[in-house]
């Protein structure tokens, strides 16, 4: 069901299937998004070994397939579920395989990996018929480009008002295959990272495409970049942040979407995740943060889809989320815009727009029905005639696998 029009649908949709002469079913993107029961259904019915998708696609399948639509499917041939998108997140991985254990789905089937377009899709991936690995880093650290271990032991997730380190869980996105090679480096240094520090993803392999067409710059930018320190290269610059801990890759955000507040790195996706879950009547997969600077401040607004069926009070909701975020990050928000489902900005392969987010923000297109906002918040400068950005690029971006 994947769109072919972009890397994950088109080579590993059609070119992988081909080139390995294997079966290969096909069904419109729209048809599973309007009934994602019909892509497990698919399954089913041809047995199919492998498939996949984005992180939002086996969301969907959470919340929308039924107990009793369940009992009718028969998900045991499926051997490799890929699932390629950053971020990954562990409580999708363990929730559907929770709830379709019981008609065959083998946890060992998942299958979280890392591309992008630019490397004509697949950097890194796991072993087939391995669990995937989880670790949980300390969340203070990581604002500081550090990921630390911490062991599950020390964490009491039944206690709110426990004392301990507050962490966050990532998924590896598995280990550089064949003759990839993948690096950490310091952005603004380009010299090599240690295992466990935060840099920028860079990757050397000959599936790296030679360059953006018509564009010199962009391409030397991206695809020449050499380590400072060791000469090595050309590697291709991801422009996302990850780290390195025995080999396996986590990726932790974009460089363009980091949020920085008095100092600190803040990642958009951790805010946009403990808002979503403040409140029941909030989307999953629909916020999108920011931040605006003026008067040498910097304020954090953060925009969330409602789903269709709320029609009650929205100030428990827009409290809900104050509180949570304050509790959580140790952040006070500054805006809260909780608009129509289906309306916040996103790619097609269901990642967030954050620059759109805000520039639909500052237009006040958004398609508002509650709001908070205790002073005004507005730019030092009007926002300037838009430029493309990566994040709406159907052929980088958004393509990230």
């Amino acid at each position: 069901w994947l769109p072919l029009y972009h890397d994950m649908g088109l080579i590993g949709g059609i070119i992988q299937p081909i080139w390995c002469g294997r079966h290969n079913i096909m069904m419109s993107p729209l048809s599973f998004l309007q009934r994602p029961i019909r892509w497990l259904q698919a399954i089913t019915k041809y047995g199919a070994t492998t498939s996949g998708g984005p992180n939002f696609a086996y969301d969907l399948c959470i919340r929308n397939i039924t107990e009793e639509e369940i009992d009718e499917l028969d998900l045991s041939s499926w051997e490799v579920a890929f699932n390629g998108a950053e971020p990954i997140r562990p409580e999708t991985v363990r929730e559907f395989t929770r709830k379709f254990a019981r008609c065959g789905f083998n946890p060992k089937a998942f299958y979280p990996c890392y591309g992008l377009a630019e490397a004509t899709l697949f950097v890194t991936g796991g072993f087939v018929r391995e669990e995937p690995k989880f670790e949980t880093i300390d969340s203070e650290r990581l604002a500081e480009g550090a990921a630390v271990a911490v062991d599950d032991d020390d964490v009491d997730y039944s206690d709110d008002s426990a004392e301990g380190p507050k962490t966050r869980q990532l998924v590896s996105s598995g280990q550089a295959v064949l003759d990839v090679k993948v690096v950490i480096a310091d952005p603004d240094t380009m010299t090599t990272c240690t295992d466990g520090q935060i840099g920028e993803i860079w990757s050397m392999s000959p599936s790296n495409a030679h360059g953006y067409w018509g564009m010199p710059d962009a391409t030397r930018e991206t695809f020449q970049a050499y380590l400072k320190d060791t000469g090595e290269g050309p590697f291709m610059r991801t422009g996302d942040l990850g780290y390195l801990r025995n080999g396996e890759l986590f990726v932790t955000g974009r460089i363009k979407d980091l949020i920085i507040i008095r100092g600190v790195n803040i990642y958009p996706q951790d805010i946009e995740r403990t808002a979503e879950q403040s409140h029941p009547a909030l989307r999953p997969n629909g916020a999108g943060a920011f931040v605006l600077e003026g008067s040498g401040q910097e304020r954090l607004v953060i925009v969330l889809e409602v789903e269709r069926k709320y029609k009650d009070d929205y100030e428990p909701i827009l409290k809900a989320i104050r509180r949570e975020i304050n509790r959580e990050h140790d952040l006070n928000i500054d805006a809260i815009v909780l608009v129509k489902a289906g309306t916040i900005p996103k790619t097609s392969s269901g990642k967030i727009q954050r620059h759109a987010c805000r520039n639909n923000y500052l237009e006040g297109s958004l398609k508002a029905v509650a709001g908070w906002e205790p002073t005004p918040l507005k730019p030092a400068t009007p926002p300037s005639p838009r430029k493309k950005d990566n994040d709406d690029d159907e052929s980088s971006d958004e393509a990230k696998t």
